[in-house]
């Protein structure tokens, strides 16, 4: 039975192919690697749709009628005994189900994590139920699920999100050791997404690292305007509801083509209007500012939290929107900012901190809806 959305403009989640705009060459790329057995690193920042586009490939008809697919978010993890947890659980609930017999065959495997599988005294269904800590010998769980992925029916599909997530766990050799395993699997595929471009280079692109040009490359970027224009139009026509290419194109270009923070946007302004209405640039311009305003106790507390030095850099970026060069002369001056090795050393804290991203040698705020607001609260504002 298909599912009834009230509101087109997705912000959470995968729908279906209905709900989904473009990336039709990237889908292609991702689909023929996946169905001749490559593996794939997929990069982009966040929110730019790699989700998406990845369980966008999984729903495909070539790819469920042949294999599992198994999609993983690392993101929170902070250790491999948590990525064990994390993985273990999630193949649990995928195969839960299809039946106590799956899963039953999945502990057999997996018996090291034997403890973990129970029945539910009220339902009489499995249940996955193990604290993080009682994971006593991750290296061994680890081996034991890809032994059960190796082991199944049908090919299995693997994907990770935040892959870069492995380089900050305490452990080491820890891409050592996912690398051996991979590097020896023959029923399954692997896709490693991140957002964080410059440590996933280093991870698959370093000569010194395991994971050494093991796995192509799709790079994803913002959807093209003619795409995204012609999917807003459909929609919105379709509920007899009215919007301006000119109001289209200044949602696109102020926030960049970044796919989840637009769809928030068109999300909103489809919520406003009923039948027969057409929105107004002055109407579309205050759901911006609202929606970003809507945010400010949050924003006000992480600029709160900052050194000063780094409040300064930061600024300075939110006003250039798109800055290079931050450590030249020029730079520092036009912002006030004291010198160059204060500048960068300050650049690199917010980096990893993920409140800004660079680009080959451009620095831009991470959220877009922060930094409309850093714009508006300390720069030169914004406005459709």
């Amino acid at each position: 039975m298909a599912i009834q959305i009230k509101n087109p403009f997705i912000t959470s989640g995968y729908i279906s192919a209905e709900y989904f705009c473009d990336r039709e060459a990237e889908s292609k790329e991702l689909i023929g690697a996946l169905l001749n057995r490559r593996n794939t690193v997929v990069v982009s920042p966040r929110r730019m749709g790699k989700t998406g586009l990845i369980e966008h490939c999984f729903h495909q008809k070539e790819i469920t009628r042949e294999y599992y697919t198994f999609f993983v978010d690392i993101y929170a993890t902070g250790s491999l005994k948590e990525l064990v947890y994390i993985l273990s659980k999630h193949i649990f609930s995928t195969l839960k189900p299809r039946g106590k017999k799956f899963v039953e065959q999945f502990f057999t495997v997996i018996s090291s994590l034997r403890p973990a599988f129970k029945l539910d005294p009220v339902t009489g269904q499995p249940v996955f139920d193990i604290g993080i800590g009682e994971i006593r010998q991750p290296l061994q769980s680890l081996e034991e699920i890809f032994e059960y992925l190796e082991s199944a029916d049908k090919p299995c599909i693997v994907a990770i999100d935040e892959f870069q997530q492995i380089t900050r766990y305490p452990e080491k050799n820890v891409e050592a050791v996912l690398r051996t395993h991979i590097q020896q699997c023959k029923n399954t595929t692997f896709v490693f997404s991140g957002s964080q471009r410059h440590m996933m280079q280093h991870i698959f692109f370093s000569a010194s690292r395991p994971f050494y040009q093991s796995a192509s490359f799709l790079n994803l970027d913002p959807i093209r305007i003619e795409s995204y224009r012609k999917f807003v139009h459909k929609h919105f026509g379709k509920a007899k509801k009215k919007i301006a290419e000119e109001c289209i194109t200044r949602i696109y270009n102020l926030l960049e083509g970044h796919t989840w923070y637009m769809q928030s946007i068109f999300n909103r302004i489809y919520e406003q209007l009923d039948s027969g209405e057409e929105i107004s640039l002055t109407e579309a311009d205050r759901l911006l500012h609202s929606t970003v305003d809507s945010y400010r106790i949050v924003y006000q507390s992480m600029v709160a939290l900052l050194p000063e030095r780094q409040k300064e850099v930061l600024f300075a970026i939110a006003k250039e929107r798109k800055a290079t060069e931050i450590t030249s002369s020029e730079f520092i001056k036009k912002h006030g900012l004291s010198s160059s090795s204060s500048v960068q050393s300050a650049a690199k804290l917010l980096l990893e901190k993920e409140l800004i991203t660079k680009e080959e040698n451009t620095y831009q705020v991470y959220d877009r809806f922060f930094g409309l607001w850093l714009a508006q609260a300390y720069g030169t504002g914004y406005s459709l």
